[in-house]
């Protein structure tokens, strides 16, 4: 099972957050998210668990609780959703493009 953790202190590294999950069972995988531009962490990350009934034990106790200072939110990840093509052009709400001038742009 994919974990999603949110609200983690900035200053929480990998090997913290395995070992907060290790207690609840085996895990095969742990990933802060960081900002590619500062190096920073973005404040949450995922956790990957290969038992479903330790993954859901590993929710229950640690959702809410406190690691580094922070209460943390910890929920089952759910799939990305699919993002619409940055260049335009598809359907939806303003899906013309980003580049401000088109051949059937409106001139006011």
């Amino acid at each position: 099972m994919n974990i999603f953790v949110a609200r983690l202190n900035y200053d929480t590294r990998e090997d913290d957050l395995r070992d907060a999950f290790e207690a609840h069972g085996e895990v095969d995988s742990v990933k802060i998210i960081m900002d590619k531009f500062t190096g920073r962490s973005k404040g949450f990350g995922f956790v990957e668990m290969p038992n479903d009934d330790e993954a859901r034990e590993a929710i229950s106790q640690l959702n809410d609780s406190e690691m580094d200072g922070r209460n943390i939110v910890v929920k089952q990840a759910q799939p990305r959703e699919k993002r619409n093509d940055r260049r335009g052009g598809g359907g939806g709400y303003g899906g013309g493009g980003g580049y401000g001038g088109g051949r059937n742009q409106r001139r006011y």
